[in-house]
């Protein structure tokens, strides 16, 4: 597996997972496409060195490995404080659930988190429009 400053050079979500362990590009290619098929308006680029998507130039999620797991970034702690109930049996903390790249997320999770940030991004836009 490649190094973290060689994921920190990548300018596309291609690039990035080039540099990531077999297993763990298989589990973040299911992370993508299930994150594509949820909003495909999305833009994908690389956001502080990780695989990310924005919506209306808003992030909006992201995803990454390390030698010890992978990760799905909801960009927001309380999109993962309302979801506590669902993510208790994965590791979380601000804003992040960490899994086993043999142990990916359930696609309907992932739908459900995705569109929750999504409505969590229109509601602040609307407030600050």
């Amino acid at each position: 597996m490649a190094g973290k400053s060689l994921a920190a050079k990548t300018t596309t979500i291609d690039e990035y997972l080039a540099t990531v362990s077999d297993a763990r590009r298989a589990a973040l290619e299911k992370l993508r496409k299930t994150i594509r098929a949820t909003v495909p308006k999305a833009e994908e680029c690389i956001s502080c060195g990780l695989a990310a998507f924005k919506l209306n130039a808003q992030g909006l999620v992201a995803f990454g490995a390390t030698p010890s797991h992978c990760a799905f970034y909801l960009m927001s702690n309380s999109t993962v404080a309302a979801h506590q109930e669902e993510l208790a049996k994965y590791d979380t903390s601000t804003g992040t659930i960490r899994f086993a790249a043999d142990k990916p997320l359930p696609v309907a999770l992932v739908r459900k988190l995705v569109k929750a940030r999504i409505a969590e991004n229109a509601a602040r836009r609307k407030k600050s429009g």
